[in-house]
């Protein structure tokens, strides 16, 4: 297992749950990233202060304007990554922000369908588009020719729920439109990991788990794994990935997950 040793990173959705976990790990490493970009649809809201509180210790702590459904507010958090980061690269994009409808098969709808999938799929698809230079500058000042995420990456938070293989926990909540933007995450990544292969990036779907979150308590239940382990072990899995690993499903413990 390598050490996880970042110059920047980004993480989208990360006011709160687990982006607000990975914000904080970042920031508490013996060797921290030079900058941590954390994306937010309201930098300066009630849903922030967290994040704010956080900033006004740790210099090296941006919260971005960042909303991943809005192409133009993805160009603005690029352009203002850039201007941070100063010539260098961006070394791993973290696409955390997620939303979940808690619709079942009869009564999905077209307008959920569209909201879930044009954050949680397309949201991705051009966060990679449009930080591809950035990623891309940071693989090329990398001395090393092997992928990894201390060289460039992009993590797309997924889900185990979008497993076509094992539909798990289909008979405690179907979250249809969940699954199925998921699924096309997945898919994404895969395409990821063929298209930027090539320029260094290693790409790859992660699991975080069933996770005490707002998002994660449904139907009463109460998730096993606590924002901190899963933010751990995610950190922990990321630290080992390599060449091998690029274009894969795995889960926070490291497991590969069916697809």
């Amino acid at each position: 297992m390598g050490e996880l040793r970042i110059h920047s990173v980004l993480v989208t959705g990360a006011n709160r749950g687990i982006g607000l976990g990975l914000v904080q790990h970042f920031l508490g490493m013996p060797t921290p990233p030079k900058w941590v970009f954390a994306g937010c649809r309201d930098p300066k809201g009630q849903r922030a202060q967290e994040l704010q509180n956080l900033a006004s210790k740790h210099p090296n702590l941006v919260i971005i304007l960042l909303d991943v459904s809005n192409p133009g507010s993805i160009k603005a958090a690029a352009a203002t990554v850039e201007k941070h980061l100063g010539g260098s690269g961006l070394t791993l994009l973290i696409n955390n922000a997620g939303i979940a409808m808690f619709n079942n098969l009869e009564n999905e709808t077209l307008e959920d369908m569209i909201q879930v999938y044009t954050t949680d799929t397309i949201g991705p698809l051009l966060m990679g588009q449009v930080f591809l230079p950035l990623l891309k500058k940071a693989a090329q000042g990398n001395p090393s020719s092997a992928l990894s995420c201390s060289k460039a990456a992009i993590v797309n938070i997924s889900s185990s729920t979008a497993s076509i293989a094992s539909s798990s926990y289909w008979d405690m909540v179907q979250i249809v439109s969940s699954r199925c933007s998921k699924a096309a995450l997945n898919m994404l990544t895969k395409c990821q990991s063929l298209g930027y292969g090539e320029h260094g990036i290693l790409c790859v779907a992660l699991h975080p788990g069933w996770v005490q979150t707002d998002m994660g308590r449904v139907g009463g239940h109460q998730p096993p794994v606590t924002v901190d382990s899963s933010v751990r072990g995610m950190l922990n899995v990321l630290s080992s990935l390599s060449e091998k690993d690029t274009g894969t499903f795995l889960d926070w413990e490291g497991k590969v997950l069916p697809w």
